[in-house]
């Protein structure tokens, strides 16, 4: 059941941080019946510290605050260009934790990286790599497992055809692809903008699930992200990942982490779908969707991936687990396949997390990105929170 005006779960212990009237501060919200309540406190006075709770579901739901609005001014207010900062808008859920991200994950969709290797950054050439690739090894590998022998002898086809890849290596084989999406408090919110490099010609959301892991590893809850990527800057070289991935703006969370309690859970997230709508101002429309149950490696494969002796994260982190969706679908001349253009609103949802809705825009023109984890330290000090 959803709310059909926030196109968020009635039932929920929803972690989220937002702008409040009367703070300097960004504040820790939860939601309750409808109305967004302030718990910012010196217990927990972080997103990161709610979820190093020993159960950070009851710490929220059980948590004391004050009302600071209904949940439709505040995500009505939260998107730009219309959000009025004298007024509680939302931001990104995550604040101090580490953002990472992992590739790949689905191997349905490993054909899409290898081609925009192999096209160079040209979404000309792909469709007839597309159709090349897709003769010689066929069209479903939902069924492969990485690391596999079978995952090894279709490896084994495709650099015998001279399509080898590195996106074959952590697509299949044994190691998953784990990287740095962007800093801890430089991913934006629901209703933000979110920022394409001008280098970019052709590029793409990427609608996700993202993972929260405390410090210790264990994963505590779930949001949505788009993974916003660049496809000619990526195919290019996989060592432009940076440069592809992780510019201003360019990391989406939101609209709220739903921690996990008896009403939610780690199989509800591996039996989510993830839906995706690109809505351009030319009028193009492209929607597609993304099953959880595709996933090719496990979140809890993922998180191992990420965290343990080889790998600490003091603060936790958020961990994006990847799409299967690479959109195909031509925008404008035939052959030239889908890109994004300025302006076009992306809306990811599922049923159990809500939605989270963004606007397309270069990445200069995005919010400049000036408040960090020591301005944050700097605010709490000043409020005596810590």
């Amino acid at each position: 059941m959803t709310r059909d005006d926030a196109q968020l779960p009635v039932d929920g212990a929803f972690l989220g941080r937002a702008m409040a009237e009367g703070w300097a501060h960004p504040v820790i919200v939860t939601v309750r019946d409808g109305l967004v309540f302030d718990i910012t406190s010196k217990h927990a006075p972080t997103s990161r510290d709610v979820c190093e709770q020993d159960d950070p579901g009851a710490y929220v739901r059980n948590a004391s605050g004050r009302e600071i609005g209904s949940l439709d001014a505040l995500m009505s207010n939260s998107v730009v260009p219309r959000r009025d900062s004298s007024k509680p808008y939302l931001l990104s859920p995550v604040d101090l934790q580490a953002v990472k991200a992992a590739g790949v994950t689905f191997v349905v969709s490993l054909l899409e990286r290898v081609i925009e290797e192999q096209a160079r950054g040209s979404a000309e050439k792909a469709d007839a790599i597309r159709a090349d690739i897709a003769g010689l090894i066929g069209h479903d590998l939902s069924k492969l497992k990485p690391g596999s022998a079978e995952a090894e002898e279709i490896k084994a086809k495709l650099i015998e055809r001279g399509v080898w890849s590195q996106y074959l290596e952590v697509g299949i084989g044994p190691d998953a692809e784990i990287f740095t999406k962007c800093q801890p408090m430089a991913s934006v919110g629901f209703g933000a903008d979110v920022g394409l490099h001008p280098i970019s010609t052709w590029n793409n959301p990427e609608p996700e699930i993202a993972v929260l892991s405390n410090s210790r590893g264990r994963i505590i809850g779930a949001t949505l992200g788009n993974d916003v990527n660049l496809r000619d800057v990526e195919g290019r070289s996989a060592l432009l990942l940076g440069k592809a991935k992780d510019n201003n703006a360019s990391a989406a969370l939101g609209p709220f982490i739903r921690l996990f309690d008896g009403s939610f859970s780690l199989e509800d997230v591996k039996s989510c779908v993830v839906t995706l709508k690109v809505e351009g101002e030319d009028g193009f429309v492209l929607e597609g969707s993304s099953s959880m149950a595709e996933i090719s490696r496990s979140p809890e494969e993922l998180v191992e991936a990420a965290i343990g002796k080889h790998h600490q994260y003091p603060d936790g982190f958020a961990l994006y687990l990847g799409t299967m969706f690479a959109p195909a679908k031509d925008r404008g001349e035939a052959g030239k396949g889908f890109t994004h253009k300025i302006g076009d609103t992306v809306t990811i949802s599922t049923e159990t997390l809500g939605s989270l809705v963004n606007r397309v825009q270069w990445s200069p023109d995005c919010a400049p990105w000036t408040y960090g984890a020591s301005h944050l330290m700097r605010d709490l000090a000043k409020a005596e929170l810590i």
